[in-house]
């Protein structure tokens, strides 16, 4: 039986390469203040007109056993249900945003149901709502936006942008170890959220049911022997630097090591949840 972490707070499951790479975007001045005004107010205006254009709006009346999924996660996560859209796309892919926190929304792309399972589905549904729960859209919006209003001022535009995109870059990076975890925290089944990175590795339609998850994660040796040379090093360095996601191969890993970890035990036991405790401002467990 799923357990409903009722009180959970994004910092409960962060991951620390996370909480270091927010604290820093949090340090750019006035920024948020920006973007949670006139800017927010525009772009979720933009982004709301072209999802109900161009998406199918899930709900009980549509694709109901969608929106059961959505309502699922949420509910477990502790978290307001947020707008999903279904839209054609042939690269399997999902998103989110909530600028303002007003139209918060995710998107999934038809091909990414067509590789995955029910489970699976539901796993990249909690993803997508780690990113809310841990206001990832605001600062990843704000970094955007910094960069482009960077390219418009000759003088330092340049230097600006460069810096801020490789900041912008890793911080992505660090933040989908975290939503990683939102989905495990969801689907309490470590295999569903590493066959789901596999999928996405390699998925399509007619192998995915017989990719082989076992196999899938013995490549994770053969990967991390890489990093013993200095070559091989710098290889990885080069390769992930203007990535915005880590390789799938160490997301897996990451879960694999997580779900194994004091932290998520004590989140996952129903004997051991507590509650928000208000007098202390904290999390409590027993």
């Amino acid at each position: 039986m799923t357990i409903k972490l009722i009180g959970l707070k994004a910092d409960h499951f962060r991951h620390p390469l996370d909480l270091k790479a927010t604290t820093q975007l949090k340090q750019i001045p006035g920024l948020d203040l920006a973007m949670r005004g006139v800017l927010g107010s525009v772009a979720e205006d933009f982004f709301y007109l072209n999802n109900i254009a161009s998406s199918i709006l899930i709900s009980e009346k549509q694709l109901p056993d969608l929106y059961e999924l959505l309502l699922s996660a949420c509910e477990v996560l502790d978290l307001d249900v947020p707008q999903l859209y279904i839209q054609q796309n042939p690269i399997p892919n999902a998103y989110t945003l909530a600028i303002r926190g007003k139209k918060p929304f995710i998107v999934i792309h038809t091909s990414l149901l067509e590789i995955l399972n029910p489970d699976e589905i539901k796993a990249v549904i909690a993803h997508e709502l780690g990113h809310l729960k841990c206001e990832h859209g605001v600062y990843l919006t704000l970094a955007n936006i910094m960069v482009l209003a960077a390219g418009l001022i000759p003088s330092w535009g340049t230097f600006v942008a460069q810096s801020l995109q490789s900041q912008l870059l890793q911080w992505v990076r660090c933040a989908e170890f975290s939503c990683d975890r939102s989905a495990l925290l969801v689907v309490q089944d470590p295999n569903v959220v590493m066959s789901l990175l596999m999928k996405l590795t390699g998925g399509s339609p007619s192998i995915a049911s017989k990719l082989s998850l076992e196999a899938f994660m013995a490549q994770v040796k053969k990967y991390q022997a890489m990093s013993q040379t200095d070559i091989g090093k710098m290889l990885q360095e080069m390769q992930t630097s203007q990535l915005t996601h880590p390789v799938p191969i160490i997301r897996a890993k990451e879960i694999e090591n997580w779900s194994t970890s004091s932290d998520y035990y004590q989140l996952t036991q129903k004997e051991k949840i507590g509650y928000n405790d208000k007098s202390t401002g904290g999390w409590r467990n027993w």
